[in-house]
């Protein structure tokens, strides 16, 4: 498959089971505009586990939809009220992200506490994974 960019061949990433091709089309995928989805080591599209449970969203963004409904009626209890909802939803999102990156750290760190020895191709695998998804978190909080 040619890189449509640069006219190369796909290049093997490591991080990938499936060879990596142009920016616009790395696997990753957008799905309802925030949730993003990935190709698994089978080639499986998979979407990622979103930071917060559905019926958490969904009650933030009636929440935000009250405030500006208000508007009419309260322009300043309106702006009030958004910017209430923000300040919870920022301090759930930063106590969502904190939990997603412990879960991520214990999975690699655990294996090496186990193993003690020097890295076995299974410890390089479960590096590679922890990788992949450090990466896919940090590509979803830059690209929504």
């Amino acid at each position: 498959m040619a890189d449509a960019m640069t006219g190369k061949g796909a290049e093997r990433d490591p991080m990938r089971s499936t060879p990596a091709v142009a920016p616009s089309t790395t696997g990753a995928e957008r799905d309802e505009g925030t949730r993003v989805r990935g190709t698994t080591p089978g080639g499986v599209t998979a979407k990622a586990t979103p930071l917060f449970p559905h019926d958490e969203s969904d009650k933030f963004e009636l929440q935000l939809q009250h405030a500006v409904a208000g508007f009419v009626d309260g322009p300043r209890a309106a702006v009030e009220e958004a910017d209430r909802v923000l300040e919870e939803l920022t301090a759930r999102f930063t106590e969502a992200v904190t939990q997603r990156r412990r879960t991520l750290r214990g999975a690699w760190q655990s294996a090496d506490r186990a193993e003690g020895g020097p890295e076995s191709s299974t410890d390089t695998e479960q590096l590679r994974l922890a990788l992949r998804d450090y990466r896919e978190l940090a590509e979803r909080l830059l690209h929504g």
